[in-house]
């Protein structure tokens, strides 16, 4: 049998069947992790409400997986940046995380905060890890039980003391997985790679304001607008086919995908679309538009793109 930490074949989508059966037949070794965080794309809503004393309906046993708090760069001044590996594991291993488990990792909205959950523990070469298809919304939609959480798990403070038993992960960084702009900026001359553009074709061609302040609006040259719910139907992912029918035209199998959004956050959603598709030279740009477009020393085109 393949060590999954070092099998990247693996499926990164499963059912909520799969996980049902999983969690029935081998529950000690699953950790289910919640990566919910509230929606800021227009027409997309948490299942659950963000009020501050708001209990939260999750998965049962699953455990907060905040990479806006806890789990990302404490000296960042952007949104949840990738943490320091050594920040990485200390945190995992709070939650239970071992280098043998099986990781499933959802949101309350469907697919939308999951997959960055889902490539963070892939970018610290942790492979045994999928999104749940139709995240929370689906759980509970094939007639699953949850459990209620409060305010302290939510905040993950039960990362704190002996919540979960300790776990063993050993962080293997993966530095292609997330880029900056100097990468990017490469990237978008070089014939051998792709930049696609996660967020609105209307933000794409500056037709609508970033949310950001100081943020400029328009688009990397040499960049594709790709809006991440072209690889949804629905609350789930595409199938393989059609995933691969969509990026077909515009990515070919030899290059490198790097993905791009507002923050880092959608732009994962597409790498997981690209990754169902077979593509395996894929990054993300950390940061993404909220850096690019607040640096004025990067080129950037106001409007879409002539010939």
């Amino acid at each position: 049998m393949q060590n999954p930490r070092t099998n990247p074949l693996l499926n990164p989508l499963m059912s909520v069947a799969e996980l049902s059966a999983l969690l029935a037949q081998k529950a000690g070794e699953v950790v289910v992790f919640d990566a919910s965080v509230p929606p800021v794309v227009p027409g997309y809503e948490s299942l659950n409400s963000n009020e501050p004393d708001a209990e939260w309906r999750i998965i049962p046993g699953a455990r907060r997986f905040d990479y806006d708090e806890r789990l990302c760069d404490p000296d960042a001044v952007l949104p949840h940046m990738m943490p320091s590996a050594a920040l990485f594991e200390q945190e995992v291993r709070s939650l239970g995380l071992s280098k043998e488990s099986l990781v499933v990792v959802y949101d309350d909205v469907g697919v939308y905060a999951s997959p960055r959950g889902w490539w963070m523990l892939k970018a610290m070469g942790h492979d045994n890890v999928a999104v749940l298809d139709g995240g929370l919304r689906a759980w509970i939609d094939a007639g699953n039980a949850t459990d209620l959480a409060g305010a302290e798990w939510r905040a993950g403070k039960q990362n704190s003391g002996d919540a979960y038993p300790q776990g063993d992960f050993v962080a293997a960084p993966r530095p292609e997985a997330f880029v900056d702009s100097a990468a990017v900026a490469e990237a978008l001359s070089d014939p051998s790679c792709r930049v696609l553009d996660a967020r609105s074709t209307a933000r794409f061609n500056a037709q609508a304001p970033e949310p950001r302040p100081g943020v400029r609006g328009g688009h990397m040259p040499g960049s594709l607008s790709f809006p991440f719910p072209t690889v949804l139907s629905g609350q789930k992912m595409k199938s393989a086919l059609e995933l691969a029918l969509l990026l077909s035209p515009h990515v070919q199998r030899d290059q490198r995908v790097i993905t791009s959004c507002g923050s880092g956050l959608t732009a994962c959603v597409v790498i997981l679309g690209a990754a169902l598709a077979g593509f395996s030279r894929l990054s993300v740009y950390d940061g993404s538009w909220a850096d690019w477009g607040a640096d004025h020393a990067l080129p950037i085109i106001e409007g879409p793109d002539i010939g």
